[in-house]
C-alpha cells in the first residue's frame, strides 16, 4: 500500500466521521458547519482585534480604492486570456490541430488545490494556500469594520487538515438583503441597513488587493535576497555506481565537482579529461551530496564496452543526413566503427573529417533495430568549408558511462539558476510575464519548476548570509515561490466577472449603476445587470469546460 492510498483511506474515514457528527447534531451545537468533508469552525474570538486593525481607516480605504482599479485591470486581463484561449481552441478544431489530451488540461489540474493538482507540491502548496486564503478573507473582514459592516464570526476551514481561514460578514448589511420577521401578528421588523456601492466595492476588492500585495512581496524576496544566496554546486550527477567506485563510497545523486585539480562543469569536459588519464591510474574525485563535499580515490578503468549512442534531435534540410534517410529520434551508434559513447565522441570524430569524406554510420531506431548507412560529407557552413558536415542536431538524451565505473547525467544547474535570476528583468516584456505565470507548471522548456526540492536541490547549496541556515533556505525559497504564485493566481481568478467571485459582485454593481444612469429605472437596471452578470458567468464556465473537455471531445476519452 503506497502513501497515496493511505491518504485516500484516511480522508474517507475522516469524511465518514464528519458525516456521523453532523447527523447527530454535534457539529451544529459547536457552531461548526459541514459542507461535505469541508468544515467551517466558527468563533467570535478575535473580532475586537479586527476593530484595532481597522483604526487607520483612511489608509485602508486608499488601499481598497487602489484594489478596485487593480480588480478592473485584472478583470480585463482574465477576460482577454479566456477569449484568446477560446479562439485558439476553436481554431485548432477548425484546422484539425487540437492537441492530444494531456496532464495540462486534466480537470484536477484546473483547480489550485495541493494534493489534487499534480503540479503543486503538497507541503509548499498547503502553506501557500493557507496564507492566500487567510490574507484574502481577513482583508475583507478588516474593510468590513472600516466601513462599519458587522462581522459575525471568524474561523478556520478544515478538510482533515487546515486549508485556510475565513471571516463571515453580515451579508444582509453587505449586500442589502432585507431581513423581515414578525414579532407579533401586526408588527414587521425590517433591517434595511446596507453598504453603499463604493463601500461594498472596497470590501470586495480588498481581498484581491491583499493577494496581489502578498504576491509582490513574496516574489520580491524570492527573486531578490533569497535566490541571490543560492549557488550551484555542479552540473554533473552520478546516476549509477558499480565496482570499485561503489566500494569507495560514491553513490547515486552525488554531484561531481572536481577530478584531481580539474573542475567538472559538464560531461563533455569530464570525458575529455578522463581520456587523458591512463587506465589503472588513481584519481581524486570530489563529490557532494546533501551539501556535504567529500573526496574519493577512484581507479580509472578501460572505456566501457556498452555504447548508448548519440541521439539525433533533428535533421538539417538538404543535408547529407536527409539525403541518406536519417530521421529524428534515431541514434548514431558507430561512425567508421568508432563507438559513439557520447556527444563528445561525435564531436571529436566530426572535427577530424573533411569535405567529401565517405563515412559509414551504424544507426539504431526507437525499436533498437540497427541499420548501416554510408554517405559523403558536405562542406560545413560555419567552419570555412574545410570541415565535413553531416547535417544533424545531436543531444545526449541518456546517461553516460565513464571509465570511473560510474554513470553520470547532466543538468544545467548554473544556467538554470541564471535564468531564474533574470526573470525580474524579463518582466519588462510580455515574455517575462508568460514565464512567471507558467513557471511552476511549464518552467523554461516544459519541465516545470516546483522549487528547490527533491533531486533538484542536490545541485544547489546556500551561500553568503544564508549559509548557516543550511537546507532551511530551500524551505524559505519554496514557500515564497508558491505563496507568490498562488496569491497572484487566486487574486486574478477572483477578478473574473462571475458571481460568486468578488469580481462578479463588483461587475454586477457597476453594471447596474451604468444601466441605471441610462434608464433611470431601478428595477430594470437590477434585472438587466443580473442577466448580464449571469451570462458572463455562464460563458466563463463554458470556456473552462471547453479547455478541459475539448481535447477529449476531438480525440476521445
Amino acid at each position: 500500500m503506497n502513501w497515496t492510498t493511505v491518504g485516500i483511506v484516511l480522508f474517507l474515514l475522516y469524511w465518514m466521521f464528519v458525516s456521523h457528527l453532523n447527523r447527530k447534531g454535534i457539529l451544529e451545537r459547536h457552531n461548526i458547519t459541514s459542507y461535505g468533508p469541508l468544515l467551517m469552525v466558527r468563533t467570535t474570538r478575535g473580532l475586537k482585534l479586527l476593530d484595532k486593525l481597522a483604526v487607520p481607516k483612511r489608509a485602508w480605504r486608499l488601499f481598497a480604492d487602489i484594489g478596485i482599479r487593480m480588480m478592473f485591470i485584472g478583470m480585463l486581463a482574465m477576460l482577454l486570456i479566456v477569449i484568446v484561449s477560446d479562439i485558439g481552441m476553436l481554431s485548432s478544431v477548425a484546422n484539425n490541430t487540437m492537441p492530444e489530451p494531456s496532464k495540462f488540461n486534466e480537470a484536477r489540474n484546473i483547480f489550485l488545490i495541493p494534493g489534487v493538482n499534480e503540479f503543486i507540491p503538497f507541503t509548499w502548496g498547503l502553506i501557500a494556500l493557507v496564507v492566500t486564503l487567510v490574507v484574502h478573507e481577513f482583508s475583507h473582514a478588516i474593510l468590513c469594520r472600516v466601513e462599519n459592516i458587522r462581522v459575525k464570526s471568524m474561523g478556520i476551514l478544515l478538510a482533515l487538515v487546515p486549508v485556510g481561514g475565513f471571516a463571515e460578514p453580515d451579508e444582509k448589511e453587505l449586500f442589502g438583503t432585507e431581513d423581515s420577521s414578525k414579532s407579533d401578528e401586526n408588527t414587521v421588523v425590517t433591517n434595511s441597513k446596507a453598504a453603499t456601492r463604493q463601500q461594498r466595492a472596497r470590501i470586495l476588492a480588498a481581498g484581491v488587493m491583499a493577494n496581489f500585495v502578498v504576491a509582490l512581496l513574496a516574489f520580491s524576496l524570492f527573486f531578490g535576497p533569497v535566490l541571490g544566496t543560492i549557488a550551484p554546486i555542479g552540473n554533473v550527477m552520478i546516476t549509477e555506481v558499480q565496482g570499485e567506485a561503489a566500494d569507495a563510497g560514491l553513490g547515486p545523486q552525488m554531484i561531481i565537482t572536481q577530478i584531481n585539480d580539474r573542475p567538472v562543469d559538464n560531461i563533455i569536459e569530464m570525458l575529455e579529461y578522463l581520456d587523458t588519464i591512463p587506465a589503472g591510474e588513481t584519481v581524486k574525485v570530489q563529490a557532494s551530496k546533501d551539501m556535504v563535499t567529500s573526496t574519493y580515490d577512484i581507479k580509472v578503468g578501460s572505456p566501457e564496452e556498452a555504447v548508448t549512442g548519440v541521439l539525433i534531435q533533428d535533421i538539417v534540410p538538404d543535408s547529407p543526413a536527409e539525403a541518406a534517410g536519417l530521421q529524428k529520434g534515431m541514434k548514431i551508434m558507430q561512425m567508421d566503427n568508432v563507438p559513439m559513447r557520447s556527444v563528445y565522441d561525435f564531436r571529436s570524430f566530426m572535427n577530424a573529417t573533411s569535405v567529401g569524406q565517405s563515412v559509414k554510420l551504424l544507426l539504431a531506431d526507437n525499436t533498437s533495430k540497427t541499420l548501416e548507412v554510408t554517405l559523403l560529407l558536405a562542406s560545413h557552413p560555419d567552419e570555412g568549408g574545410q570541415k565535413g558536415f553531416l547535417g544533424v542536431y545531436t543531444g545526449q538524451d541518456e546517461n553516460v558511462i565513464t571509465s570511473l565505473g560510474i554513470t553520470v547525467g547532466e543538468f544545467p544547474a548554473t544556467t538554470y539558476l541564471s535564468l531564474l535570476k533574470s526573470i525580474p528583468e524579463m518582466l519588462k516584456g510580455r515574455v517575462g510575464w508568460i514565464i512567471l505565470l507558467g513557471l511552476p507548471i511549464v518552467g523554461f522548456a516544459g519541465e516545470g519548476f516546483p522549487g528547490f526540492s527533491g533531486m533538484l536541490a542536490n545541485f544547489y547549496a546556500p551561500a553568503g548570509w544564508a549559509e548557516p541556515l543550511g537546507i532551511g533556505i530551500f524551505w524559505i525559497a519554496n514557500s515564497l515561490l508558491w505563496i507568490g504564485w498562488l496569491n497572484f493566481y487566486v487574486g486574478l481568478f477572483n477578478c473574473l466577472p462571475a458571481v460568486p467571485l468578488d469580481g462578479g459582485h463588483i461587475f454586477k454593481d457597476y453594471t447596474k449603476a451604468f444601466i441605471y444612469w441610462l434608464t433611470k429605472n431601478e428595477e430594470q437596471s437590477l434585472r438587466l445587470s443580473s442577466a448580464v452578470t449571469a451570462t458572463f458567468a455562464m460563458l466563463i464556465f463554458m470556456s473552462f469546460a471547453f479547455m478541459v473537455l475539448g481535447p477529449y471531445l476531438v480525440h476521445g476519452f
